[in-house]
């Protein structure tokens, strides 16, 4: 597939940064919605998204250049070159969780709580932009001989970029069912990172791509810090029975 939907005054609009923005867009306006509905200004979702939204676009880049350096170190100039692709999800996250944090601690209000609330539609929106990565034809699996598998460069492969879609889909359903009978703050920010680190793990392991430190994948390694982050969040907030820190 061609990886430029239109282009305007010579300038190419590429179909990832299409499918990143509704994602981003649809998530602002279902965090919106549910911050509204347990008692925040709705508007906070929307001032939050403003530094939110950048600085995590260049978390994710800084993630990817950091364990790409023998690539970038070549070509400085190429760190900035995001039209050619080097996005990292868990940058973008471990930044989104900082910028919140600190957000919230600004105007004084419950960063569990509010937590609660932004995570909401963030597996929804990495559902849609995982679909860029099937029309940039990456981010895609190994060879397989499975009905659903992906043809790419003449080879059928597993077609990650789906798995991860619909993994992503199944959180999103889970965690909108759970907010309306959570039994603490926090508890969909635990579950989505539990859950989302789970099946990131699996899925990397069938990657072709995955970005490295020595012979471990960088990504299965985060994973499983999110894994004991999340339990670790979970547990400690049942037990004590506590809401925000």
């Amino acid at each position: 597939m061609n990886r430029v939907a239109f282009s305007i005054f010579g300038i190419d609009v590429m179909w990832y940064g299409i499918l990143i923005a509704i994602g981003m867009m649809l998530a602002i306006v279902i965090s919106s919605r549910e911050a509204k509905r347990v008692g925040f200004d709705e508007n906070s979702v929307v001032d939050l998204s403003i530094f939110l939204l950048p600085l995590s676009i260049i978390g994710a880049r800084l993630y990817y250049v950091i364990f790409n350096w023998d690539l970038y170190s070549q070509d400085l100039s190429q760190i900035i070159n995001t039209r050619g692709g080097g996005l990292a999800i868990h940058g973008g996250i471990i930044v989104g969780i900082i910028v919140t944090f600190l957000y919230t601690k600004l105007k004084k209000i419950n960063f569990l709580k509010f937590s609660d609330v932004i995570v909401l539609g963030l597996p929804l929106a990495q559902a849609i932009g995982r679909w860029g990565n099937f029309i940039n034809q990456e981010a895609h699996g190994g060879p397989t001989d499975l009905p659903w598998g992906i043809i790419v460069e003449g080879q059928k492969v597993h077609p990650t970029f789906l798995y991860e879609s619909i993994w992503n889909l199944m959180i999103f359903a889970l965690i909108f069912y759970k907010m309306k009978n959570k039994e603490y703050d926090g508890q969909l920010l635990a579950y989505y990172l539990v859950l989302y680190s789970l099946g990131r793990f699996f899925i990397e392991g069938l990657r072709t791509d995955s970005l490295m430190l020595g012979p471990l994948r960088v990504a299965q390694v985060i994973s499983l810090l999110g894994i004991a982050c999340g339990l670790i969040v979970h547990l400690i907030l049942k037990k004590r029975g506590k809401d925000g820190i």
